[in-house]
């Protein structure tokens, strides 16, 4: 048998070992979220109490949220009636006037009995590393409860670390259904963006002025 087996073979061996390498790589940061996030994760019944809840968008059906996105909300009013947070910010994307995640988001809260004073609207959350950074640097939030969907908060309680913010994670839970897998799956290639947005700490896509919404509605600051 010629040697061209032999280096075939080895050629096979190598490919096969880049493969391993290659996945291994990709899920190193994952692995990263999950070890940031793990002694943060909490229910809406065990939570520690918190001034502010941060509530991601995730999307709009027509002018009502999706039912992904009111499921976080749910959580968010029940923190508020139950008195583990004071302030609900509301992040999403306002960036054309017939798309407007975070005043769905105040309607939809409101409907469920949190004041209207209670809410703040971020209009330019327009991703997971968006809105930590703007939380902090925008409107002073140092310490937070992040309401998402499991796939997502280990995620969002890692960046909003990164950015700052002293982060506690609720996962909503969902029915396992094709977004739900769609998201999972999705995460292991939005896990790689969020190592680099912690690492490279970029601006985010709009920043702009401090705004006191969070402070007035805590009540330490006066109209």
């Amino acid at each position: 048998m010629g040697m061209g087996w032999i280096r075939t073979v080895a050629g096979r061996r190598r490919a096969v070992q880049a493969v391993v390498l290659g996945c291994a790589l990709a899920l190193l940061p994952s692995a990263w979220t999950h070890a940031v996030a793990e002694d943060r994760l909490h229910t809406t019944a065990d939570v520690p109490a918190t001034d502010v809840a941060v509530v991601f968008g995730a999307g709009l059906l027509g002018e009502r949220p999706t039912p992904y996105l009111a499921r976080r909300l749910d959580a968010a009013a029940e923190l508020y009636r139950t008195g583990r947070v004071k302030v609900v910010l509301v992040t999403g994307d306002n960036s054309r006037a017939e798309y407007d995640e975070p005043d769905a988001m105040r309607t939809y809260l409101t409907g469920r009995g949190v004041p209207d004073g209670k809410i703040v609207s971020d209009f330019a959350g327009f991703d997971t590393w968006d809105s930590c950074v703007r939380a902090r640097e925008i409107f002073g939030v140092g310490r937070a409860v992040l309401i998402s969907q499991g796939f997502h908060i280990r995620r969002a309680v890692a960046l909003c670390r990164a950015a700052g913010i002293d982060s506690y994670g609720v996962g909503v839970s969902d029915v396992h259904d094709a977004t739900w897998y769609y998201g999972g799956a999705r995460e292991i290639l939005a896990a790689g963006k969020a190592a680099l947005d912690a690492s490279l700490k970029p601006e985010p896509t709009f920043l702009g002025p401090k705004e006191h919404g969070v402070t007035r509605a805590l009540g330490s600051l006066a109209d």
